[in-house]
């Protein structure tokens, strides 16, 4: 079962993130009115869960150049998640074929897709095609390849090898960062090579990530927002809205709300 982390841990990630990926216990202590005991067991279970690093006097983010869990990626930021999904189904057409890739915002997506009808839906995410089987009208393909455990997703050159084997309305996939510049940055070079797959096989180009994505770091590139038509998100700053202007991209973010059919 999931391990669930509480309001007060969920607001100091937010807080660690805004604060520039650092912060001080005594920060915390004075921001959330709590005893300095009070602070030491939150900071306690996030490091537990690899969330944060402990550090003398605070804590700071993780070294990004691997990816936290999945079962703590299902965790964190997962109402973000489940908003940009709800977003996300309401422009896609019925009887339409997508392309699903990996994370945990493709798997919120697949769960929230199994109500909509005549999709054909091609995936290397485990998850989401467990959660599609829930709907015997969806088709549903899986790659072949190498399983990851630990990220519940299929990888390698076969499974890139049968994304090359479609052309699809909508290639969605998430990111593992996305840089000031803009580029797409993944964990690497078998999530890289998947992603390329994707974008490069559909007719409309997808990208779906929660606003924390923005300036986070992973030491692949796999693409650029330039390559990216629709860019879903929970909300989006200003830099990162007027370089979407700048390169023709068009947000959506549930935090405006503003839906328009395709």
């Amino acid at each position: 079962m999931i391990n669930q982390i509480s309001k007060r841990q969920k607001d100091i990630l937010d807080l660690l993130k805004n604060h520039g990926g650092k912060v001080s216990s005594a920060e915390l202590t004075e921001h959330f009115d709590v005893s300095v005991q009070t602070i030491r067991k939150e900071l306690n279970r996030l490091s537990e869960l690899a969330l944060v690093k402990r550090v003398h006097g605070g804590i700071c983010l993780p070294v990004q150049s691997n990816n936290l869990s999945f079962s703590n990626r299902q965790i964190i930021h997962l109402e973000e998640k489940k908003d940009i999904a709800r977003m996300l189904i309401q422009f896609l057409p019925e009887g339409c074929s997508i392309f699903l890739g990996i994370g945990t915002t493709p798997e919120q997506i697949a769960r929230h897709l199994i109500h909509h009808p005549g999709l054909t839906v091609i995936t290397n995410n485990l998850n989401a095609a467990i959660a599609l089987c829930e709907n015997p009208n969806i088709q549903t393909h899986m790659v072949g390849g190498r399983i990851r455990a630990t990220d519940q997703d299929v990888v390698g050159e076969d499974a890139t090898h049968y994304f090359r084997k479609f052309q699809v309305n909508y290639g969605i996939c998430g990111v593992g960062g996305m840089s000031s510049a803009g580029d797409l940055l993944d964990f690497s070079p078998e999530e890289s090579h998947l992603s390329q797959a994707i974008l490069e096989n559909c007719e409309q180009r997808i990208l779906v990530a929660d606003h924390h994505k923005f300036q986070r770091s992973a030491p692949v590139k796999s693409s650029h927002l330039r390559n990216i038509d629709m860019f879903f998100t929970d909300q989006i700053s200003t830099e990162l809205a007027q370089l979407c202007q700048q390169l023709e991209v068009k947000v959506e973010s549930s935090s405006n709300q503003s839906l328009r059919q395709l």
